[in-house]
């Protein structure tokens, strides 16, 4: 765990976070980690719906599930969860007193929908025209659909990712965890990080406009570009590549490997590993070019010979041979691999509500030589720090 004392990069900046689920708080979570203070608003005894996410939920001291799921946990550390309700007039002049004392806020709520509490960017950059305001919607602000609410699989689906994943002869598939979610987060920190150094050049701030569904297009890359430069529909193609053969998931005799020989050196190298150096000199594969047009005919080959070998076998040769490759690992062993403790990838943090005494954590992939991530707050419970929060707004005001 990274050392509490050394501030992070971000230290000084504070973040009003009004997001909740996970694309919002995936952002924020991050700047948190990176060392900025992140107040997150929830609604008095709701709080976050991913709250209620579960099971698995945090487990109490007395045995029984606390209101903390695995889901919520999984993008809330490093922050200080304040309960207001910003439907009260109270509520939403308590929110424009803290963005008043804040560089950053976050918001995902529907298109036009804080306005009506006067905590929308035209309101609150009156008082702060300093404040970065980050908006992330399902559409955007602007477009036919901006109305138009957003969830993970609905842009997996709108974007056209599922239209790329899953069996070729099955149905489309979406992504093993709500990918857009993150990837949308992530776009959100890149950019709420360059309108700061905008802000700290100019002093002045700006409102940043993300959409899931957009952030889910770019996601797209060679496949997206793939289909505009030749105007062809990429099918599914299961754990095929559609540009690299063989770049792919194969069956082994007691199991199952990745092989991923990205270059025709490689590919020469893997049919000797095979026994089959012919392979690299029939006409038919020994370019890329010629094995993604001759795909089928080529995988069948391959196939056949691979499931001669064992798959830790096959992996250690492919290893020796400096051909990309390896084992597909379930959760349990990626948790328990010798290169995640390494990584510090798998943390605890101290938490007063978990019957442990600590919540685990999946740990931040960044690795600063000069300011490491801090892991400061485990994720709070609900309106945990209401009271210390707004104690020290009024004594600064």
């Amino acid at each position: 765990m990274s050392n509490a004392q050394v501030p992070g990069p971000l230290d000084g900046l504070r973040v009003l976070d009004l997001s909740r689920i996970l694309a919002g708080p995936t952002c924020t979570q991050l700047l948190g980690d990176y060392g900025a203070e992140v107040i997150k608003i929830e609604k008095p005894g709701l709080g976050d719906d991913t709250r209620a996410w579960g099971p698995p939920y945090v487990t109490g001291p007395d045995g029984e599930p606390t209101a903390e799921s695995a889901y919520y946990l999984s993008a809330n550390r490093n922050k200080r969860s304040v309960a207001v309700d910003i439907a009260t007039e109270e509520g939403a002049e308590t929110v424009r007193q803290l963005a008043r004392r804040c560089d950053i806020l976050v918001e995902n709520f529907k298109v036009g929908g804080l306005a009506k509490y006067g905590l929308d960017y035209q309101s609150l950059s009156r008082d702060n025209p300093g404040i970065v305001y980050c908006s992330i919607t399902g559409f955007g602000q602007t477009g036919p659909n901006a109305h138009k609410p957003g969830y993970d699989l609905l842009a997996q689906g709108y974007g056209g990712i599922m239209s790329l994943t899953g069996d070729p002869e099955g149905e489309p598939m979406k992504v093993g965890v709500g990918v857009t979610d993150v990837i949308c987060g992530l776009y959100a920190v890149t950019a709420i990080l360059a309108a700061i150094r905008h802000r700290d050049q100019s002093g002045e701030g700006q409102h940043i406009d993300i959409a899931l569904v957009d952030s889910q297009v770019a996601w797209l890359v060679n496949a997206g570009t793939n289909y505009l430069l030749s105007g062809q529909e990429q099918p599914r193609l299961g754990n095929q590549h559609p540009n690299i053969v063989p770049y792919q998931v194969f069956a082994t005799s007691d199991g199952h490997v990745i092989v991923a020989a990205g270059n025709d050196v490689q590919y020469k190298r893997f049919c000797g590993i095979l026994g089959r150096a012919d392979l690299a000199e029939d006409e038919r594969f020994r370019r890329n070019i010629d094995r993604v047009t001759n795909r089928d005919i080529l995988i069948g080959l391959l196939a056949g010979e691979i499931l001669r070998f064992g798959k830790a076998d096959l992996v250690r040769a492919m290893e020796a041979a400096g051909i990309p490759g390896g084992p597909i690992n379930s959760l349990s062993e990626v948790f328990a691999s010798d290169q995640v403790e390494a990584r510090g990838m798998k943390i605890s943090m101290p938490d007063a509500h978990a019957a442990s005494g600590e919540v685990p954590l999946i740990g931040n992939p960044v690795k600063f030589s000069k300011t490491p991530v801090c892991y400061r707050h485990a994720p709070p419970a609900c309106g945990a720090d209401t009271q210390d929060v707004l104690n020290n707004l009024m004594k600064d005001s």
